[in-house]
């Protein structure tokens, strides 16, 4: 038992700080119902992490986003990341069995960053490594499955900022009606594929993956678009992934 009460500046600014990871961009309406933290706390709260690097504001967007510098509050933690170590050995058994390669990304503000592969378990990858490969999410399988599957008020935020961004990858974000389309039919049919017009050489075929009932991954994998085409994919392969999927979100819980 502890000799005197939590510090309730300190406990506030811990779960302020865990909300703020749960999604790449948050809105102050988003943060005060995650923490309960009324917004007036709320707002000096994240002005005293922005002081010291940790946090920026997107004024323009009335969103919060941390910064690379929340890093170094886990540099004496060498254990790798709660997702990864969930999804890494469901991954590596999935490649076992299908042969193609497949990686895990987590989002980081207007993309979707790579954090495992199973492309050296796999006889059958393009690439080397994909390891912190950003990935656009309006173009790729991995970004879309993610985009598609967050909440409302976190996919508009995304949005906005994918609007700003010059990266050709990110174009289609300035397309609203194209957007809409593109998130409606991913929903509804419960998985992702790459925009044909980026690296048409291969395809990826991607699910989000949950935390309870929120987002916080996704996962794909890719083909030579030479050997399979797109609904040939989907017909062999979608039911495993979603499998797969279940599991690590199963596994999140456990751990």
């Amino acid at each position: 038992m502890p000799s005197f009460p939590p510090v309730q500046a300190v406990v506030r600014a811990i779960e302020l700080l865990q909300a703020l990871n749960r999604q790449p961009v948050s809105t102050l309406d988003v943060l005060h119902k995650q923490t309960g933290i009324p917004k007036p706390s709320l707002i000096r709260l994240l002005e005293t992490l922005a002081s010291k690097g940790l946090v920026r504001h997107a004024p323009q967007y009335g969103a919060y986003y941390l910064t690379s510098l929340v890093n170094t509050l886990s540099s004496g933690y060498h254990s790798e990341p709660r997702i990864v170590e969930a999804a890494r050995p469901r991954l590596d058994a999935l490649t076992e069995d299908i042969k193609w390669p497949v990686a895990i990304a987590v989002p980081d503000a207007n993309a979707m960053v790579v954090r495992y592969s199973t492309i050296p378990n796999s006889p059958l990858s393009l690439l080397h490594s994909t390891i912190n490969m950003r990935l656009s999410l309006v173009s790729r399988a991995i970004g879309r499955a993610y985009l598609s599957f967050c909440e409302d008020d976190e996919r508009e935020t995304i949005l906005a900022l994918l609007r700003e961004s010059k990266s050709p990858e990110d174009g289609p974000a300035r397309d609203a009606e194209a957007v809409r389309k593109m998130i409606a039919q991913t929903r509804a049919q419960g998985y992702a594929l790459r925009d044909p017009a980026v690296r048409p050489v291969s395809g990826t075929l991607a699910v989000p993956v949950y935390d309870g009932k929120h987002v916080v991954a996704s996962f794909g994998m890719t083909w030579f678009a030479s050997t399979l085409s797109n609904e040939q994919v989907v017909g062999r392969y979608l039911a495993k992934l979603l499998a797969v999927s279940a599991a690590i979100t199963q596994d999140l819980a456990a751990l």
